[in-house]
């Protein structure tokens, strides 16, 4: 992908509501992220190398973050007991809505197929069934929190 591309690119997002994109070529991936309301703010080319691109007030802060990533993936221990995971990308609601009562809460005995959660998707509320039977030991992520395909959300044991 020449440069000529890239600024295109850049100055697609940039002008946008767009805050992400992402295209893949033949010669590699690109992910641009919108930092907030300012220009776009990273830039990575892969697999033929790496480029990140950051305006001059942000230059300093870009690596840091890039430092940080590597060891927070490292510190998370695997958590003991069965992972029930997001199947979807979405937002939790430990709820059916806000003022009722969560359908799992920590220390819950819980059967196969019970409902545990919701995940809104397009506006449509998707309920996460539990795949085993057991005891609710965590809860991993907070009501209203957005979630990504595979995120943990419980521990069952």
């Amino acid at each position: 992908m020449d440069m000529r591309k890239l600024k295109t690119l850049v100055d697609l997002v940039s002008d946008s509501n767009i805050s992400e994109l992402e295209i893949t070529e033949a010669e590699g991936k690109v992910r641009i992220v919108k930092a907030g309301y300012g220009v776009p703010t990273t830039m990575m080319m892969q697999p033929a190398g790496q480029m990140m691109m950051s305006p001059a007030p942000q230059a300093q802060s870009a690596p840091v973050d890039a430092g940080a990533a590597p060891a927070a993936a490292e510190t998370p221990a695997a958590p003991a007991g069965h992972v029930v995971k997001s199947p979807m990308v979405g937002t939790f609601y430990r709820s059916a809505s806000p003022g009722s009562k969560p359908f799992a809460e920590i220390g819950a005995a819980i059967k196969e197929g019970d409902p545990i959660c919701i995940v809104e998707a397009m506006k449509i509320m998707n309920e996460i069934e539990a795949d085993m039977s057991g005891t609710v030991t965590k809860i991993l992520v907070e009501n209203g929190q957005a979630v990504e395909f595979g995120q943990p959300l419980f521990i069952i044991e």
